[in-house]
Formats: structure tokens, sequence, C-alpha cells
């Protein structure tokens, strides 16, 4: 499964992570900047380090998992 994280820091400067998962690919880097962008602006939302105020980063993420057969 991916997910697309969204990295934000807060007013106390430490990293707050947002996972969505399935998204469309290929990624638009100018709308996930703009969707950043609003969620800033909106203040949509709050950590426990305070609000949002920066962006930080933006990844997808891909977990692969295989199974082991027990003897």
């Amino acid at each position: 499964m991916k997910k697309l994280e969204l990295k934000f820091l807060n007013n106390e400067g430490k990293t707050v992570t947002y996972s969505l998962e399935n998204p469309i690919e290929p990624v638009d880097p100018a709308a996930v900047t703009s969707a950043m962008d609003e969620i800033i602006t909106q203040d949509a939302f709050t950590s426990s380090g305070g609000n949002l105020v920066s962006k930080k980063s933006a990844r997808i993420v891909e977990r692969n998992v295989a199974e082991i057969e027990l003897a």
C-alpha cells in the first residue's frame, strides 16, 4: 500500500506528519505544494506543539509485507 506523507513544522519547530492513503499517481508536486500551503493558511490542523507554520517535505511511502510460512 502506498501513502503520501505531508510533513510540516509546527510552532515548536517539531515535525508533524499527515498521511493520505492511495495517492493519485503520478503525484503532481505543484498540487501537493498548493494543498500544503492551503492547510497552513486555513489552520486546518493543529498539533500538540501548536499550529503548523511551514512545509518541510512530502514523499510517497510504500510498505511491502511478506508473510513467513512457519514450519
